[in-house]
């Protein structure tokens, strides 16, 4: 796993805004956020660079135009932001994070029964592959 520098509120916002373009320029990227936002043009910008510099993203010329696009997928910086939050708040151990989501997060009955099915097939896989 490649160690990049974690992303903060804002740079995340704009990777998330990246992603659902697949590439962009920094106008177009700043024409996604609604003016209630209140996220300028510059700002877009320092943020799609500062994602660069992290190796979050590339960016091509087309002209004078930078384009940029995601270098990394949103399932890897999820998975990477995932671990550095177990590692940092819960000392590397998952089961307090995930009690901590179920029990003050308001997690719907349908989203309990979801997590009981997906709980109840993880087991009957270990199970298949202790028997193996």
């Amino acid at each position: 796993m490649t160690e990049r520098p974690a992303l903060s509120k804002g740079e995340l916002e704009v990777a998330r805004a990246l992603w659902d373009l697949k590439q962009a320029t920094v106008r177009e990227v700043f024409e996604t956020f609604p003016e209630s936002r209140g996220i300028d043009f510059t700002t877009v910008q320092t943020y799609l660079r500062r994602l660069e510099q992290k190796g979050y993203i590339k960016a091509r010329l087309d002209g004078r135009t930078r384009v940029y696009s995601p270098r990394v997928k949103p399932r890897t910086v999820i998975r990477e932001t995932v671990d550095d939050l177990v590692d940092r708040l819960f000392a590397g151990e998952t089961f307090p994070l995930m009690q901590h989501l179920i029990e003050d997060r308001n997690v719907s009955r349908e989203d309990l029964d979801a997590l009981k099915s997906l709980l109840d097939q993880l087991t009957e896989e270990r199970d298949d592959e202790h028997q193996s």
